[in-house]
């Protein structure tokens, strides 16, 4: 069974307060985009409960460190899993704050629940996918929702994109979110976000609606500014940086120019209506 795992966008993020667990309570709305990993499932019988295989860009670390094999030790702890074999082949670059790694779990749950005929309710994939990542459970629904808590915790959220392009960017930077918190001081908003994003038009949004970890990550990384920058130059009616980055998003009325460092990695969703 194969699936194409798909990534996502922030639209405004606000860190709001510091959690006594040591995480932050945020606030941000998360629309999904079609750049998309691959994702194969099969039974294997070799005797070998879990074997991984990957491809594409590198995955650093050690195979168990990988969200998949958590996911899979997570259910296979407390439902009847038989063997199998899972092949990833990454496209979504990492460290880019667009979720791709939280994206893979939790497409992973929902092709296990499926293959296997697990039942697993929805609460407890939620469950599942909370231990394993703040943002994977907005992945088990992928429509757009509004993320408050740690980011775990979604409510709908009217937002429709599909007449625009949108254009990501990943300048090569891998962006560490722990890092991107040092020095980033909490403070809850002015503003609405949510009601900024359903009721206020596009062109408006480059005033009303941030991402607290530019201060940080800009000063670390005046490229990821530079990039904005340049989106908007181009054309963009709003641009930003998705999550604690580095990949930066330009969201266009017109098919826009792919003018880019040839190193950098990029993406075109192009309108669906």
């Amino acid at each position: 069974m194969l699936i194409f795992p798909n990534c996502k966008i922030n639209l405004g993020l606000n860190v709001t307060s510091k959690r006594p667990d040591g995480f932050h309570n945020i606030e941000t709305v998360f629309y999904p985009v079609t750049w998309l990993d691959g994702l194969e499932l099969l039974e294997s019988g070799s005797g070998k409960p879990f074997e991984l295989s990957l491809s594409g860009y590198i995955v650093e670390g050690r195979p168990e460190d990988n969200l998949i094999y958590k996911c899979w030790k997570l259910i296979s702890a407390d439902y009847s899993v038989p063997d199998i074999k899972v092949h990833l082949h990454k496209n979504i670059p990492m460290g880019a704050g667009i979720g791709g790694g939280s994206s893979d779990a939790a497409f992973f749950i929902n092709l296990l629940n499926k293959k296997f005929e697990l039942k697993l309710s929805e609460t407890e994939k939620h469950r599942i996918a909370s231990e394993l990542g703040s943002d994977c459970g907005f992945f088990l629904e992928n429509i757009p929702k509004f993320a408050t808590g740690r980011g775990n915790e979604f409510s709908d959220v009217k937002i429709d994109l599909s007449s625009f392009y949108i254009l990501l960017v990943h300048p090569n930077i891998h962006s560490n979110t722990k890092d991107a918190f040092g020095g980033l001081i909490p403070a809850i908003p002015i503003r609405n976000l949510k009601d900024d994003i359903e009721n206020s038009p596009i062109e408006i949004w480059k005033d009303r609606v941030f991402n607290d970890f530019d201060a940080t990550i800009f000063k670390k990384y005046p490229l990821i500014k530079e990039l904005k920058e340049q989106l908007y130059a181009s054309g963009a009616v709003y641009t930003s940086m998705s999550g604690s980055g580095s990949c930066v998003y330009g969201i266009f009325k017109n098919r826009p120019a792919l003018n880019f460092d040839p190193s950098f990695k990029y993406y075109l969703q192009i309108p669906t209506h």
